[in-house]
């Protein structure tokens, strides 16, 4: 398979290129290219590529302004920190949307992703083809990790051993089911849009809460409602009646 890298970062784009050649060993990487100008030289006067991993904040822009001047008829596969570009990206050939950092077992799914929808590809409908990846997109482009520095040390933690993330001071921390707990450097408001609104809500202007804490809720004054979680938190964790029925159908849609 012909593959094409675009990535602004030098060492990402390399090691990107030697865990595709680990995984795909029979595949070409044709080049690595890291602006859109030179993007859109390169598919303007070369042969489509069959695969295409873009990142999509550039050195000169955002990777989407690629799509305006050129016809890209190869799926890409996105590779970026941020995920609220997942819907502009299904519009854009965007086959998997993958959120830095990604591990092999990733580059690994979105590869046979991308051979066993060959066949729909050849098949499906467009709007068929949409509405297939607006599904997986949906359930697939939400954080499932965050790698935390402690102690010295890089850790991996998954989103779902995390039972609640607040403020603590100025910056996020995340807290786990364990107490463990971790600092982060992305305001609150980031992460309640990149982790999965089923799995995570956001409770106040200090906590997100996942579904798996929650132990039990009971009625408070003022209309409010105290939930509990298995975790212990450093206070009471109160919802405003005008959040009360968003909560209580969230619990309830499972």
């Amino acid at each position: 398979m012909n593959i094409l890298i675009i990535e602004d970062e030098i060492k990402a784009a390399r090691s990107l290129e030697n865990l595709i050649l680990h995984l795909q060993p029979n595949s070409r990487v044709l080049a690595k290219i890291q602006s859109v100008e030179g993007a859109i030289d390169y598919l303007s006067n070369n042969p489509s590529p069959e695969l295409i991993f873009m990142d999509i904040q550039l050195s000169d822009g955002i990777s989407f302004d690629i799509f305006k001047a050129v016809k890209i008829v190869c799926p890409v596969i996105f590779c970026t920190a941020f995920g609220e570009y997942a819907m502009e990206a299904i519009k854009e050939n965007g086959i998997d949307y993958l959120l830095k950092p990604f591990s092999e077992d990733d580059l690994k799914n979105a590869f046979e992703k991308v051979y066993n929808f060959k066949n729909i590809f050849q098949k499906a409908s467009a709007n068929d083809l949409i509405d297939i990846i607006s599904r997986i997109t949906d359930q697939e482009s939400k954080k499932t990790s965050f790698l935390v520095f402690k102690n010295n040390k890089y850790l991996t933690v998954k989103t779902d051993d995390i039972a609640y993330i607040y403020i603590n001071y100025t910056s996020p921390s995340l807290v786990t089911f364990k107490g463990e707990q971790y600092d982060v450097n992305q305001s609150l408001d980031h992460l309640g849009s990149i982790l999965s609104d089923k799995q995570f809500f956001r409770l106040n202007r200090q906590y997100l809460i996942n579904f798996s804490a929650v132990k039990e809720v009971e009625h408070y004054f003022g209309r409010k409602l105290f939930v509990k979680l298995t975790v212990p938190t450093e206070e009471k964790l109160l919802i405003g009646k005008d959040k009360t029925a968003m909560f209580l159908n969230w619990l309830e849609e499972r």
